[in-house]
């Protein structure tokens, strides 16, 4: 168990406490958990980065961090993106839908095309591009420009842009996964016998 992965389970613990602010701001308005909200959601944000940089700097890298780490992230903006989608117009403004449609539907295509090639090839290999980083980011982005309530139209750039980017990155991860299933020997055809 490395201090890095270590890092990312402390992560994955705060969800629940920020999906609870969340929740209890929107029900009663009390703005202390719209602080505590924000403030889980960057201490979580900033651990994503110091457990990579732990992993990187000081050859922590692990099968169990390739996990916890993704799963992590995910589960954060998941729900985030998710609970801010709801209209909640008296207390927080909402990110559009088509956002979190588009974020889920690449999440779930992942997922599934993960688990395809883990059976058909034995082993799945997962290289994070640039463009994934950046949605990461402008996803990140969107979520604390909702929970601080700035300005809506730049909200709306904000989840335009990491629903292109990823989009984007969704594509190029697809056309590395059938790659992956063009070079393992369980995709060629089966001569008759």
């Amino acid at each position: 168990m490395t201090t890095a992965n270590k890092i990312s389970i402390f992560r994955i613990l705060l969800v629940p406490f920020f999906i609870a602010q969340v929740l209890y701001y929107v029900e009663n308005g009390k703005e202390w958990h719209r602080y505590l909200a924000i403030l889980t959601f960057a201490v979580a944000a900033v651990s994503d980065g110091i457990d990579g940089y732990m992993a990187r700097r000081y050859n922590q890298r692990s099968e169990l961090g390739k996990i916890l780490d993704p799963l992590g992230d995910k589960l954060l903006l998941v729900s985030g993106i998710v609970l801010l989608s709801f209209h909640y117009e008296k207390y927080l403004p909402h990110l559009p839908l088509w956002m979190t449609v588009t974020i889920l539907s690449r999440d779930m295509l992942l997922l599934i095309g993960s688990v395809v090639i883990y059976y058909t090839c034995g082993k799945v290999s997962v290289r994070p591009h640039f463009t994934g980083k950046v949605a990461t980011v402008l996803q990140m982005t969107a979520v604390l420009w909702a929970l601080f309530k700035l300005d809506g139209g730049w909200l709306f750039v904000w989840a335009l842009a990491a629903a292109l980017c990823t989009g984007g990155s969704g594509v190029i991860y697809v056309f590395d996964g059938v790659k992956q299933l063009a070079a393992s020997p369980a995709s060629s055809a089966t001569p008759k016998s």
